[in-house]
């Protein structure tokens, strides 16, 4: 056979192999990998610090559990870690930050939800636009300034409407609060508004019902999932907020439902006791432990109430 017979022969067999990748080919692998790698680094990161704060609550709590009864700690109605005689009932302190979680999520999920049923169904694009990023500044602001604002200006309004209302006070400050978590439940239920699609809307309005008809009988049990969700976040981010119960609310562990005296949370204590307060090693400095573990264990129950809402009431739309 002539070569360039066989040559041509050759190049049927020759064109259904695989050719070999090419330098960029090999470089955008490489890439690809090494940034796989980045984010399994981040992730891993992530997660043992997780544990290491974990560890850390457990560990000091476990100190704390073996001098003082659990039980006691769980159902006692006296918070004294640092008087005489001393008492370590955290129910003063748990009463206090649900109180303020409470109130807040009064103020908050209503306001957030009608601002998100104002976003999502009545609002124009240009004004979405606009007054979506304002609502979600408050979101930014130091939780500092809501603290002070609360004291200086909140106050001074329930004390000439309440004039038993003390200077420190629970109202204040879960009134302040609720105005902060505003753009959390609006922002997440405005999303899980927008995901309904656009043929449910069109076939409430062909069975002839109006627009509010439409946001409130349509759109909001199809997004419930969503909004139920962005509620429960939302009292978990109230019931760890720091610097507002500490400067508005006051430091009186008092077992109580007036907003309108002074309380203290589980977060302000923490706060207030890390200060220098207790000599580190006693039990009134492993007090902040046992407290913040309490309080990491109700943010995980609400987190996953929250994960569970969301797979009992998902909709899936095709």
């Amino acid at each position: 056979m002539p070569a360039d017979t066989a040559h041509v022969a050759r190049r049927p067999a020759e064109a259904g192999r695989p050719l070999p990748p090419g330098r960029n080919v090999r470089r955008r692998q490489r890439r690809e990998r090494t940034v796989g790698r980045v984010l399994l680094g981040f992730s891993i990161v992530s997660i043992l610090t997780t544990l290491g704060i974990v560890a850390v609550l457990i560990w000091n709590s476990i100190s704390f559990f073996a001098e003082v009864s659990p039980l006691a700690f769980l159902t006692g109605t006296r918070w004294t870690p640092m008087l005489e005689p001393r008492s370590y009932g955290v129910l003063p302190l748990l009463t206090g930050s649900l109180l303020i979680a409470a109130g807040a999520a009064v103020v908050a999920l209503p306001l957030g939800l009608a601002a998100a049923i104002y976003l999502s169904e009545y609002a124009p694009v240009r004004a979405r636009a606009i007054l979506k990023p304002l609502l979600e500044v408050l979101a930014g602001v130091p939780t500092v300034v809501y603290g002070y604002f609360a004291l200086t200006a909140v106050t001074p309004v329930l004390q000439a409407l309440w004039p038993e209302t003390s200077v420190f006070n629970g109202a204040s400050a879960a009134i302040v609060m609720g105005i902060m978590i505003i753009p959390m439940v609006s922002s997440l239920s405005e999303d899980a508004m927008a995901a309904v699609p656009r043929a449910l809307r069109e076939g409430a309005y062909a069975l002839g019902a109006t627009k509010l008809e439409v946001a409130t009988r349509t759109v909001v049990p199809a997004a419930l999932s969503g909004i139920a969700a962005s509620f429960i976040l939302a009292i978990s981010r109230a019931i760890g907020e720091t610097m507002i119960v500490t400067i508005a609310a006051g430091a009186t562990p008092a077992l109580t439902l007036n907003p309108f005296r002074s309380i203290q949370t589980m977060t302000a204590y923490i706060a207030q006791t890390a200060q220098g307060e207790a000599a580190a090693g006693s039990v009134e400095y492993r007090t902040i432990f046992a407290v913040g573990l309490t309080l990491f264990a109700i943010t995980l129950l609400m987190n996953l109430l929250s994960n569970a809402v969301l797979r009992r009431f998902r909709e899936v739309y095709e």
